[in-house]
């Protein structure tokens, strides 16, 4: 990857386009903003996976993040919180427990930052 510096942000190409970075939102993604989508994405892809392998249909996945930073501490990520809204009919809450657990022991983006961010997640069921 190389990233270029042009007013006020950092652009990176890659096969899918252009990412914009900077630290002013009008500018581009801010760089906690991607790693909290990485985190997000990542353990919602991981469980999505997780669901099927478990024979259960999954007709919608969203995911809800909180963050909470410390401004004493360079405005670090302390916490994440993932909510989980999971949409299907014949869902069984203790498989989907079960699920949400393996995703975040299989998320490679949780697993690098899992020393440093408590990452909390939950879930819930809704019927389509």
């Amino acid at each position: 990857m190389k990233f270029n510096y042009a007013d006020e942000a950092f652009e990176t190409e890659f096969e899918f386009g252009k990412l914009t970075i900077s630290g002013d939102e009008e500018k581009g993604f801010r760089p906690f903003q991607l790693m909290v989508s990485s985190i997000a994405v990542c353990g919602g892809s991981v469980l999505r996976k997780v669901l099927v392998k478990q024979r259960m249909e999954v007709s919608g996945l969203q995911i809800e993040a909180e963050v909470t930073r410390d401004p004493e501490r360079a405005n670090r990520l302390t916490e994440i919180r993932l909510h989980y809204i999971i949409k299907g009919e014949q869902l069984v809450e203790s498989k989907v427990a079960k699920a949400v657990e393996l995703a975040s022991k299989n998320c490679p983006m949780a697993q690098t930052v899992i020393d440093c961010v408590n990452i909390e997640e939950t879930f819930e069921i809704r019927k389509n």
